[in-house]
């Protein structure tokens, strides 16, 4: 099939890869403008535009997709069908309307669960056992389009963010490859989305990562999860801001066997460090004890709990500020 493909992040390279790897042709790559990283403000290429040079792809990257004049731009280019993962702007239903198979999105969820920008993270913070990648036709909402095609993977107890978006990466890829000649040949029945089901997640924001301990361990533990690696999870510590990347989560009921022989304050308020060991520190929580296994504090090195107690002090007792 004649192909224009329209994505941003490494996620839709991944999906670009595999489908000139199953041998369509790309006649043009829409991405986002290249934006300026760092201090230097060095304009950096989108992952899919570093795919699309790679393999000689012309490269459209608008401002603003639906304006009349790249709407023209893009009828330029023959295409039996768009395939859109993760680019990052909403397509107006003239452009919908172009090819003769529409346009087609790669969702990393289970839709109608997990519409928007931010699924893959979301399910984790949201403590789901399993999530998905869906094929879907698309329509002028946000996620909204029938169903052409589903695949369902299990979320691991220890999986993070960065981990499971790479899984769903490797399964969107395989999923639209699937799917294409499927849509040629008039095998895929498009099934309506339910609305009753249908929910929304926002983008991810650094604010999201602010820990509240008044909630649950497992809550928190959760939100860690799903926000390693970006944009993380984080509370305060002596006025220092303290990222924590790995804990586990337990029943006050067993604390005795992660605190062994030291001292456990009881019924410490959320927040209120409970119990040190050499290589682990407990905090009281709304509901149970958040474990703290690996963190980083401002201006330091990522590292294990055991070799951040070595060069500072967290005394039971100890507050991490929640405001």
């Amino acid at each position: 099939m004649k192909i224009i493909f329209m994505g941003t992040p490494d996620f839709a390279a991944s999906a670009l890869e595999k489908i000139v790897e199953a041998g369509h042709e790309i006649t043009l790559v829409v991405t986002q403008p290249d934006k300026p990283k760092g201090r230097s403000g060095e304009l950096q290429v989108s992952d899919v535009k570093a795919c699309a040079l790679k393999h000689g792809f012309p490269v459209f990257q608008p401002e603003r997709i639906k304006l009349p004049e790249n709407v023209a731009y893009l009828k330029n280019y023959e295409a039996d069908i768009y395939v859109v993962a993760a680019f990052g702007q909403i397509l107006s239903q003239e452009i919908l309307d172009i090819p003769k198979f529409g346009c087609v999105n790669i969702h990393a969820s289970l839709l109608p669960k997990y519409r928007g920008a931010a699924p893959i993270q979301q399910a984790i913070i949201d403590g789901e056992k399993t999530t998905g990648v869906t094929i879907m036709q698309m329509a002028a909402g946000m996620d909204t389009g029938d169903i052409l095609l589903q695949r369902e993977i299990p979320i691991d107890d220890n999986e993070t963010g960065g981990g499971l978006f790479d899984k769903l990466s490797e399964l969107g890829a395989e999923l639209i490859a699937e799917a294409l000649p499927k849509i040629e040949r008039g095998e895929l029945t498009p099934v309506p989305q339910d609305e009753k089901l249908a929910t929304k997640c926002g983008k991810l924001s650094k604010n999201m990562g602010k820990i509240d301990f008044n909630k649950s361990a497992v809550t928190i533990r959760n939100l860690v999860r799903g926000l390693n690696p970006w944009p993380s999870a984080y509370t305060r510590l002596d006025g220092k801001m303290l990222k924590i990347w790995s804990a586990d989560a337990i029943d006050d009921k067993n604390v005795k066997e992660i605190a062994g022989n030291v001292e456990v304050l009881k019924n410490a308020a959320p927040g209120t460090v409970s119990f040190v060991t050499k290589d682990a520190v407990g905090v009281a929580t709304g509901k149970g004890t958040l474990v703290l296994k690996e963190v980083q504090l401002e201006g330091k090195k990522r590292m294990l709990v055991k070799d951040f107690l070595l060069g500072n002090k967290v005394e039971i007792g100890t507050s991490f500020q929640m405001r």
